[in-house]
């Protein structure tokens, strides 16, 4: 069974008047050759122009038609994979879940507290990931960073045919938190990889599942009810690292007030138990 051939669609016919006169001439006999032998063999009277370059070989066109035909086999193959490109992203973005916010930024300095839930780099590349590869996208990172200049980072992604986009962000050192310049450096990357990769694919993130669907805020537990935690931990002797490990948290106030309870209850049945 012979394969089906790509076509020209009509807004490509227009790159056909980028071919001179005497190229023009070449480029019609091979069409309406290539035209012929395809109804012959009971096919649609269509060209690629690979096909026509076939065609024009074969009738012994000259290099400086050939060039042309191949620059606009060039433009065509472009075109294909931007559209390819276009139909993957729309299909992805389709299929890519609502990220959650998995960290908690909290701390003090002289211009008062900083509170805030994001999720993280890998968070969004494990959701991602498996969605951009079904559909043939992939991503990197391209980095500018010079001695006490800001940092600029471009999110690139590509498609398998060979068509990308870039989205650049530039930001300066991150000096919060009272961060030594490597850190300051490490944290102002990062979190420009987060957010040029968000807006290259156009997501979006969630508050926390768990604070959604218990109805409760989805910040972090208070200072308070932190002592708390802390004291049934030293009570039970349980390892503080191996804890945070457990619940994905960092540090006993990261804790989300919707697992306040659970967390409690872990401990004082520990408790009850010793």
């Amino acid at each position: 069974m012979n394969a089906e051939p790509q076509t020209i669609e009509a807004e490509e016919v227009e790159t056909f008047e980028h071919v001179s006169e005497p190229a023009g001439r070449v480029v019609a006999q091979a069409g309406q050759s290539l035209a012929a032998r395809q109804q012959q063999d009971n096919l649609p009277a269509t060209a690629t122009p690979m096909a026509m370059i076939d065609r024009a070989l074969a009738m012994g066109a000259d290099p400086g038609t050939l060039e042309k035909l191949l620059a606009l086999q060039e433009r065509w193959e472009a075109n294909q994979g931007r559209k390819a490109f276009d139909e993957a992203m729309a299909a992805a973005k389709a299929e890519i879940p609502t990220i959650r916010k998995n960290r908690t930024v909290d701390f003090t300095s002289s211009k008062g507290r900083t509170h805030y839930r994001h999720e993280d780099l890998a968070e969004i590349a494990s959701t991602i990931n498996p969605v951009l590869g079904k559909h043939g996208l992939s991503y990197r990172y391209r980095v500018q960073s010079e001695v006490n200049a800001p940092i600029s980072v471009t999110c690139i992604v590509s498609h398998r045919l060979g068509y990308s986009e870039e989205t650049t962000l530039t930001g300066p050192r991150d000096d919060s938190g009272n961060k030594n310049s490597l850190q300051q450096v490490g944290s102002t990357l990062t979190y420009l990889q987060r957010m040029t990769l968000k807006a290259a694919l156009g997501l979006a993130a969630s508050e926390d599942d768990d604070a959604k669907a218990s109805g409760q805020s989805g910040g972090p537990i208070t200072e308070e009810q932190a002592s708390k935690v802390r004291a049934l931990i030293e009570e039970t002797g349980t390892d503080i690292a191996k804890f945070c490990q457990y619940l994905g948290i960092e540090a006993i106030p990261e804790i989300p007030a919707s697992e306040l309870p659970r967390v409690l209850t872990m401990l004082q049945k520990k408790r009850s138990a010793a």
